[in-house]
């Protein structure tokens, strides 16, 4: 029987409901800080207050107080959060932080407990220049084994009385161009997928190649296309022909940086980062082509500024506030439920 290994134990992924696919609770992202322009640095140095809220969201990276998200502020604002996701309808999320970003099982159990929402954590890892030495030096065997326990025995955490089993492998991370570490990474997730049948998440560098590249990696090793998804193709592919040819793969394609609007995007400073509204053109082009089934949705919540305790949207965002947009546009309410529930459904079910 197929069901879906959350943080609690197993479900049927009938009762999953309205569904985020790619979240973070708590995970530390200290490499990726980004000096600010030297104008603004001043206002972007200390803690996030109305007076300079407006500076950090248009330079998130440059905070070193907004991308601490593993502090005791973030942990609480975090499970306030999640309650007002079930209070607006939510069901499920999916809590994307692997090895190499500080995860955090214990938050994700008790965030679970508090808001009775169902979270699915992930093993496998993220970029190479998150990893230690020791890391890096895993071989595929040994990732493999690794990936292959979290998913079918758990992990033990301390104050939690069963060891809690992963439900997915992910977000595994690549940059551009490929390392060899993220390669072997990339296969070892193949080879556990084909033999577990378990859904798998990639993070993709900020390059036009790079979701083609894992993609066929990742096939060549044995992975189905069924149960893969490609995450952050919203500031990844810009041009439709490239994201219908993606699709033609046979992928989950997830637009999870809803809520994310800024004028200079930090992290790609040579492109752009897309507004609510272009991401919601480019899902509605992939239904009228066809690939409903195909589409997942999410916020990518990774910084304080996005949390409602420090002035953002919070988890409810595309609930409160994008999803009735679709039918302004004549995507009737099946095609949304599609995309919410079933698709996530679909991809982490398993037999556990």
């Amino acid at each position: 029987m197929l069901k879906v290994q959350t943080v609690r134990g197993p479900v049927d992924p009938g009762q999953l409901g309205y569904t985020l696919t790619h979240e973070h609770f708590s995970l530390n992202f200290d490499k990726m800080y980004a000096a600010p322009p030297d104008a603004v640095s001043e206002y972007v140095s200390k803690r996030i207050t109305l007076e300079n809220v407006g500076y950090v969201r248009q330079y998130p990276y440059a905070s070193r107080y907004n991308i601490n998200f593993e502090d005791f502020d973030t942990h609480e604002a975090v499970t306030k959060d999640v309650v007002a996701y079930r209070r607006f309808g939510g069901g499920a999320i999916v809590e994307n932080t692997s090895h190499g970003l500080g995860r955090n099982l214990k938050l994700m159990y008790d965030v679970s407990r508090e808001a009775n929402v169902h979270v699915i954590a992930g093993t496998g890892h993220y970029i190479h220049a998150m990893q230690s030495p020791e890391t890096h030096a895993m071989s595929v065997e040994q990732l493999t084994d690794l990936y292959t326990k979290e998913l079918l025995f758990g992990v033990e955490v301390d104050g939690v009385p069963e060891p809690i089993r992963c439900g997915f492998i992910g977000e595994v991370g690549s940059g551009w161009p490929i390392t060899p570490f993220e390669r072997n990474a990339i296969q070892a997730t193949a080879e556990v997928q084909a033999v577990i049948g378990c859904g798998v998440s990639f993070h993709p560098g900020r390059e036009r190649d790079a979701p083609f590249e894992i993609v066929r990696l990742y096939l060549e090793a044995g992975g189905s296309a069924e149960k893969c998804v490609m995450s952050h193709l919203d500031r990844t592919l810009f041009a439709e022909e490239d994201l219908c040819e993606f699709a033609k793969l046979g992928t989950y394609c997830q637009f999870d940086l809803f809520g994310t609007e800024c004028s200079y995007y930090q992290l790609n400073p040579e492109l752009y980062m897309q507004s609510d509204e272009q991401r919601l053109q480019k899902i509605i082009g992939l239904v009228r082509e066809g690939y409903t089934e195909r589409i997942l949705m999410s916020h990518d919540i990774h910084t304080k500024h996005r949390l409602t305790s420090f002035g953002g949207h919070g988890y409810s965002h595309i609930l409160n506030n994008v999803l009735m947009r679709f039918t302004v546009r004549g995507i009737d309410i099946k095609t949304v439920d599609t995309i919410t529930i079933s698709n996530p459904a679909r991809w982490l079910e398993m037999k556990v």
